[in-house]
């Protein structure tokens, strides 16, 4: 679902600004196919959470999501 090439320019600006270096023992691209993957894990639990929360557990308020629809529909 993420794109490796941003996850892998996000890593090397994160670490660049941290001044971490990657061990010689750790590839760079299982290190951000790893990030990636527990990323994706996290923001998917993150977005099941969201959807039960927007819709109510279930039982949807239309009318609430009608509202939040014009006010993203102003941006």
């Amino acid at each position: 679902m993420l794109d490796s090439g941003a996850v892998k320019e996000f890593l090397d600006v994160q670490l660049r600004h941290l001044q971490i270096t990657i061990p010689k023992d750790i590839g760079e691209d299982v290190l951000v196919e790893t990030f990636r993957k527990y990323v994706e894990d996290d923001y998917y639990e993150w977005l099941k959470d969201n959807f039960k929360s927007f819709f109510n557990h279930a039982n949807p308020d239309w009318d609430r999501i009608k509202d939040r629809i014009e006010h993203y529909l102003k941006y």
